[in-house]
This record gives structure tokens, sequence and C-alpha cells, in this order.
């Protein structure tokens, strides 16, 4: 685990949660998606949502960090509402220039990389810090020289997302994520589109970032890391949380039939 790293990440324990969802509904034209979800994930803290396709997990983290708009309910992220101004007891859309803003510090990572594919690594990982948090060129390459090196990727600067495997693009995403500074990361199924024997690298560099103490929520079908490194883990289907708690006991001791069901067709 580097210092850099560590410095990107390590977040005040407060007794405010870093992310609370408060009776999150989220349609699809006629096809409810969320049903009234509350969830909270405490500073620090490492999440891990699990369920079968088509549960809302995904849709949820999106929701987050406003990617999408919610029909009911609230969402806050560091005590601020996001993506509404709270008047009184009503809620304001805020401007796209504005949910931007609350954006930079909330990092996210999709089963796709997004990289650039016409920069190479360190211009991929130097763009935002620059554009958006107008740091100086120098600055941001340093910083992202040392976020390189904590994910393995040092000697890969100068190539081009062509010439690298999918679990160094994804490596490679996660370290553009960290250049921002988040004081949350969200992980949208990161090891899924990764052939099987490239899943372990990836997976050993969110567990190096759990253990810096940055708070995170995975959605993800790796029950082994969600076994070994979630604070809990979060069982949806059909939209609704089904079952949480500790790992060793939602995937190790589940009590709902639902959640038995779904454990023994992935285990």
């Amino acid at each position: 685990m580097s210092a850099s790293m560590m410095e990107a990440t390590a977040t005040p324990k407060t007794q405010e949660p870093m992310i609370k969802a408060d009776a999150i509904r989220k349609d699809y034209g006629r096809l409810q998606v969320l049903k009234g979800i509350d969830l909270q994930v405490e500073r620090g803290e490492v999440v891990c949502l699990i369920g079968p396709s088509g549960s809302g997990k995904s849709t949820l983290l999106r929701c987050i960090n406003h990617l999408e708009t919610i029909e009911g309910g609230r969402m806050w992220v560091d005590g601020s509402v996001m993506g509404y101004d709270l008047k009184g007891t009503k809620l304001h859309e805020q401007t796209h220039s504005k949910v931007c803003r609350s954006r930079i510090e909330i990092g996210m990572v999709f089963q796709h990389f997004n990289l650039f594919p016409h920069m190479t690594v360190l211009e991929n990982l130097i763009e935002a810090p620059r554009l958006v948090l107008k740091e100086k060129r120098s600055t941001a390459t340093a910083r992202a020289l040392e976020l390189l090196d904590s994910v393995g990727l040092a000697d890969k600067a100068k190539a081009y997302p062509r010439q690298l495997s999918g679990g160094q693009q994804q490596r490679v995403a996660i370290a553009r994520a960290l250049c921002m500074r988040p004081k949350v990361m969200l992980f949208d199924e990161p090891t899924s589109a990764l052939d099987p024997e490239l899943v372990g690298d990836v997976l050993k560099v969110m567990k190096d970032l759990a253990a810096t103490g940055m708070t995170m929520v995975v959605v993800t079908h790796e029950m082994n890391f969600a076994r070994d490194v979630a604070d809990r883990v979060v069982f949806m289907a059909d939209g609704h949380v089904v079952e949480q708690g500790p790992a060793k006991d939602v995937i190790g001791d589940p009590q709902h039939e639902r959640t038995k069901a779904f454990l023994a067709s992935v285990l």
C-alpha cells in the first residue's frame, strides 16, 4: 500500500454517514426498478451489493452520484442532498454544472474501462485533475505516476489503452478515479468484463484501497471478495434490500429464502 494511495483515500471518522439513501424509488417508464431503498454507508466502510441481474444494484449505485435521477426519496452524500437543493421541505433540482461539481469527489469505476483511446495512460490520468481541479501539469503528473505505481503499472505510463490487457485497463481506470482525490469510490461490477485470469490483479488493488480507509460501495458477483473485504454485504432482489449484515452472516448463514436461493446458484 503506497503513501500516495493512503493520502488519497483516508477518510476522517464522524458520526454522519458518508452515504444515506432514504426511500429511493427509480422507475423506467412503467418498470419499477428501485422500490423504496433505505441504505446507509458509514465513513470508511466497504459495502458490497450482491444479487441477481435486474435486482437494481447498478441502478442504485448510479443514483448515488445522480447519474440516474430518482422518482422518490432522497440521497445524501457527505451530508448534502445529491442532485437537489433542499429549500425548506422542498427539493429543487440542481443545474447540470452544479451536479457535476458534486460528482468531483465521487469516484466511479465501470464494467468497461472508458479510457480515452487516443491518449496515453499518463494523459488519461492527468486530464481531469488539470481541467477540473486546475492542477499544474507537474503536480498532476507526479501524483499520477505514484498512483500507477500503487496499482502495479508504473512501467505503462507511456502506453496506449489498446496496448494493455483488460485487467491493466481496469487498474488504470481505478488510478484515474483516485487522481481526483475522491471521498468515496463506487465500483459497478468492475471485474465482470474481464477474463478470469485477469480478475485477481484488479481485486488486489481494490483490497489495498479498502485497507486505506476509503469508503467503497461495490456491485459485485465476486463472493470471495465480498466475504474477505466487505464490512457489510447487502443482498438485493426485485428492487428491494432483502437482507444485509456482516459478510459472515449474509454469505455464510443467510436467513432469507431468497438470499439462500441466490447464493446456492453462485457458490
